[in-house]
């Protein structure tokens, strides 16, 4: 990660940590790059999702692009994953997403996506810091080379129709519930349920630029769980303000993880010989009941770092077909390049209607195992990770827990926090073994004042 750019882009508070200069330096440097090393004029597009601020982000973003020569064209409100498909269907050099995601509408990000509509890479990341720290200095176009904007509503346009066109099954007579979050989803998700013949009930449908993710989406998915049982619907889904993560409800009210959803179409796709290498792919932070489940069906599986650029890149290094993280990002590669909360939910359908089986039934194989998880402030992470004694404690948690759970002690990766999660048959075992690992943390001296 860099100074600015996260796994997630660069994100922070709009017109505090993130600024509207820092946008134009952004539109700068990628029109003048791109423009340069493909000895032509850029074509970059650029989708948005509901904050108030992603306007101003915009105009900036295009205000450095077009000073840097590159022409601008612009998705409007749209999802991350609908910038990705058209980045690379459309053959745009690089894409660009305005949205922080599931935080609130104060916040704001800025995602860079190359050629391919994969997250950029780092080297041209370090780039980009570079010339926002002034590092280097680059030139403005002008007479013919200044770039232009030009309206794109017809990308978005053409990935709701990839995502009609992608189901097998008509949903007629099907009563699914939506909540969009007031965010990015908030047009495209019913277009495309309403297409394929869904009872469509849809809530959090009225974004005003401050209501996005605010008591509502994958974030607040309580409010879906009564909205299902209410008004006896057959299942629910809920997406994030940019609509690239998605959790369901079943026909019950309980919540369907993301690693139930890896469960449930990783089996599907192994029952049809589809599974490639019979292996999908999880974080460490996805539940011991997955395992356990994907261990009774004959599934193997991969654990990366926390975040779906670490799933990604496992999935095209080893020619997966599903991954993800348990809170709804999940990846078909077959189809995307991104989590994609949309295509998730029609994926979803797809095993329901094809099984004959309410969602309830898919998911019950996956047991979750109690979890409890503290964060300790330390005074040095990777002393405190590294020391002998510590890793002895974890050691011994681990190793008297066996079969039956599992400890992880990992460093959290935007705050001076060892993070210590322990899962097992009870929470009263899962609270023991994790004050027994933070016991000694704290007689190493690692914790902070």
């Amino acid at each position: 990660m860099g100074k600015y750019f996260g796994t997630d882009g660069f994100r922070g508070e709009a017109n505090n940590t993130l600024t509207f200069e820092h946008a134009v330096k952004i539109g700068r440097f990628l029109g003048w790059y791109y423009g340069t090393r493909l000895g032509k004029k850029a074509k970059i597009v650029i989708g948005k999702d509901t904050r108030r601020s992603s306007y101003m982000f915009e105009y900036a973003l295009c205000t450095g692009l077009m000073a840097s020569g590159a022409d601008a064209y612009i998705m409007h409100v749209t999802t991350t994953p609908s910038v990705a498909y058209t980045t690379r269907v459309d053959d745009f050099d690089c894409g660009i997403m305005i949205s922080a995601s599931h935080n609130p509408y104060y916040d704001n990000g800025i995602k860079l996506l190359n050629g391919s509509g994969e997250k950029m890479d780092e080297e041209t990341i370090l780039k980009v810091e570079e010339y926002i720290d002034d590092k280097v200095s680059i030139p403005v176009a002008t007479g013919h080379g200044i770039g232009r904007t030009i309206d794109y509503v017809e990308g978005r346009n053409r990935y709701t129709g990839y995502l009609i066109g992608m189901s097998k099954f008509s949903f007629k007579g099907v009563k699914v519930g939506l909540d969009v979050a007031n965010g990015a989803a908030w047009q495209i998700a019913k277009n495309v349920f309403n297409a394929l013949g869904a009872k469509t009930y849809v809530m959090n449908d009225a974004p005003d630029g401050y209501n996005i993710n605010t008591d509502c989406g994958s974030t607040h998915i309580e409010h879906l769980q009564k909205f299902v049982v209410d008004n006896g619907l057959d299942v629910g889904f809920a997406y994030d303000g940019d609509a690239d993560r998605c959790l369901c409800v079943d026909e019950k009210g309980n919540v369907i993880t993301g690693d139930h959803i890896i469960y449930i179409y990783g089996l599907y796709m192994k029952e049809r010989d589809k599974l490639l290498n019979n292996k999908v792919v999880t974080t460490v932070m996805s539940n011991f009941g997955l395992y356990k489940a994907l261990d009774k069906v004959g599934i193997e599986y991969e654990k990366t770092k926390v975040g779906d650029k670490y799933v990604y890149e496992n999935m095209v290094q080893n020619g997966h077909r599903i991954g993800g993280e348990q809170s709804g990002h999940i990846i078909f590669t077959k189809y995307a390049t991104t989590g994609d909360g949309i295509l998730t939910s029609l994926k979803m359908m797809e095993v329901l209607l094809a099984k004959e089986k309410p969602l309830s039934e898919l998911a019950a194989p996956v047991v979750f195992y109690p979890q409890v998880l503290k964060n300790v402030y330390v005074k040095n992470k990777a002393d405190a990770q590294n020391d002998p004694d510590v890793q002895a404690a974890v050691s011994k948690v681990s190793e008297e827990l066996g079969d039956e759970g599992r400890i992880l002690v990992r460093e959290s990766g935007t705050e001076p926090v060892i993070r210590v999660m322990v899962e097992a048959g009870s929470d009263g075992t899962c609270a023991k073994y994790v004050d027994q690992v933070i016991d000694v943390i704290r007689e190493k001296g690692h914790i902070a004042e």
